[in-house]
């Protein structure tokens, strides 16, 4: 099932003065950079842990309902479904109403009755889920551990941003990093 983000999250779980403490730099020449490297850490750890750290809206595309009526997106934590929709032949979309589907955001599922659920009359794409998903609306919402592995992830990049000669070898991510996103990943089924 692809998802596509559609609204990105309104900050940073780390903000620029948090990074540059934590990196122990205290000039002005580095910011951009320093910004740069706590956004891409913010997507691998995401990527990492399957989990949104900060509230965001992603589409979910489905080209049928499952047979349990069961959908476990790939991205948790599950927040909301705000939108659904249901396409015809000719790509004409219907609209659903989100309270006819049972949110479980411990399981982080979206359930509904297979029988209750109009069938797309499209074979590709014929459905489409709007979620929100994230801990929460404030970087004070994550959990410590993965802002911790997100503050490690800029610090190693940051000290290893050089570009790599023939001969050298490659800084490898610490495994410090890894250990912190195992414990909340979201596995794949």
């Amino acid at each position: 099932m692809p998802a596509f983000l559609l609204t990105p999250p309104a900050l940073e779980p780390l903000s620029l003065l948090e990074a540059k403490n934590f990196l122990r730099v205290e000039h002005d020449a580095d910011d951009v950079l320093i910004a740069s490297l706590v956004s891409a850490a913010r997507n691998h750890v995401e990527a990492m842990a399957r989990s949104a750290l900060i509230a965001q809206t992603w589409r979910l595309v489905l080209d049928r309902w499952p047979d349990d009526g069961r959908i476990a997106p790939r991205i948790g934590p599950l927040r909301a479904l705000s939108a659904a929709r249901v396409f015809d032949a000719v790509g004409e979309g219907r609209e659903l109403d989100p309270d006819m589907f049972v949110v479980d955001r411990a399981a982080n599922v979206i359930a509904a009755p297979g029988w209750s659920l109009p069938v797309p009359g499209r074979s590709v794409a014929g459905i489409e889920l709007d979620i929100e998903a994230g801990f929460g609306e404030a970087a004070s919402d994550v959990p410590p551990r993965l802002l911790q592995a997100l503050r490690m992830l800029v610090a190693h990049w940051y000290e290893n941003r050089g570009l790599i000669a023939i001969g050298q070898t490659v800084a490898m991510m610490p495994a410090t990093v890894n250990a912190l996103i195992a414990s909340h990943r979201v596995l794949s089924l």
